[in-house]
């Protein structure tokens, strides 16, 4: 998954730091969406990435209703409960979208000069 990512940042000409953060924020979104379908036994993930009017739009699309939420406090042992606390301070926006089926989670990054 990250390594289309990178091939398609390449192909609209984006580079750089921004390629580590959308990375970053696509691996977190992913990690979400399989950890919100545990146990289900129907776990599926979509992503899809686009670029258009500055912003590059990362989604990742699963089956479950779960929406996904910033914890405010999360115990310094913790395994899990960051992710979003990062895509909050990375992204220039998320957001969750019901899909009929489950939900797509998206975050967005400013690009300049992407194709």
């Amino acid at each position: 998954m990250r390594g289309e990512l990178r091939r398609q940042l390449r192909k609209w000409g984006i580079g750089g730091e921004l390629v580590c953060v959308a990375e970053l924020l696509v691996t977190e979104l992913v990690a979400n969406a399989v950890r919100a379908q545990a146990g289900s036994g129907a776990a599926w993930v979509g992503v899809r990435f686009v670029v258009a009017g500055g912003r590059l739009r990362l989604e990742v699309r699963d089956g479950s209703a779960e929406v996904p939420v910033v914890k405010d406090e999360v115990e310094e042992d913790a395994e899990c409960g960051r992710g979003l606390v990062l895509v909050d301070a990375l992204a220039g926006g998320w957001g969750v979208e019901a899909d009929g089926i489950g939900k797509v989670v998206w975050a967005e990054l400013a690009v300049v000069g992407a194709v």
